[in-house]
């Protein structure tokens, strides 16, 4: 009789989440008189000199030297690889996998690009470009975590992020000084820093928003935006060292 009941409780328990994960999904369709959202990301301070590294292996393919990716400013301050967001987004213009997918490769012992975003469900062409041993190795917490080898003569690994998150670290366990992040998402509402700093997105329906400006070293700034009906909403953010 127990066992009975404990089981009718956990499958009601069961429905009563999956409706409220339901009713939180984000909801995709034709956008009407959408706004604009466009701005800049720019270093508060004195932009930091970019970092170089030593390279210590396979040095005919990857030279003798590296600049760091993980912080890269322009010379007006503008931030590269800043991943902007809207966080409390519920409905607006259809996400859709890409028609072909997203290529992230390994040329020159460098991730390229250094920050690749893309919808969930997406699949990625992991390319080798170098003829040398690389290694694509992930820490993911929503999605599952791989390590694979990929030597000279398999060109192409692919893998598929089925849920979203923020992000996904990629590694090279063969050449430590190469990294990368995937940044999966559950709507289109979100953009990447050019190396001015400048991002863009559009169609927005009109509203208020929370908009999350994400980097890997500088860390998170939330900010609010208002969206009007066929209007642009322009944004200027600073982001320092904490």
């Amino acid at each position: 009789m127990r066992t009975s009941t404990l089981t009718v409780t956990l499958t009601a328990l069961a429905a009563f989440l999956a409706l409220g994960t339901g009713a939180h999904a984000y909801d995709g369709g034709p956008v009407a008189d959408g706004g604009t959202i466009s701005g800049t990301v720019v270093f508060d301070g004195a932009a930091p000199a970019p970092e170089k590294i030593a390279v210590t292996k396979d040095k005919p393919v990857c030279g003798e030297e590296k600049v760091s990716p993980a912080l890269a400013v322009g010379a007006d301050g503008g931030i590269a690889n800043v991943v902007v967001r809207l966080t409390n987004i519920s409905k607006g213009k259809p996400l859709e996998v890409p028609a072909s997918n997203p290529v992230f490769d390994q040329k020159g012992c460098e991730y390229t690009p250094h920050v690749l975003l893309f919808p969930a469900g997406t699949t990625i062409d992991i390319l080798n470009s170098d003829g040398i041993l690389h290694n694509v190795h992930t820490t993911s917490e929503a999605n599952t975590s791989f390590n694979q080898a990929q030597p000279k003569f398999k060109k192409k690994l692919q893998k598929t992020i089925e849920k979203p998150e923020m992000g996904i670290k990629v590694v090279c366990d063969a050449h430590g000084w190469m990294s990368a992040w995937w940044i999966s998402q559950d709507h289109p509402y979100y953009a990447l820093t050019d190396a001015k700093g400048a991002f863009s997105m559009g169609d927005v329906p009109a509203g208020d928003y929370d908009i999350e400006f994400w980097h890997e070293t500088l860390g998170k700034h939330m900010d609010k935006v208002s969206v009007t009906a066929g209007g642009t909403a322009t944004l200027t953010v600073k982001m320092a060292k904490k």
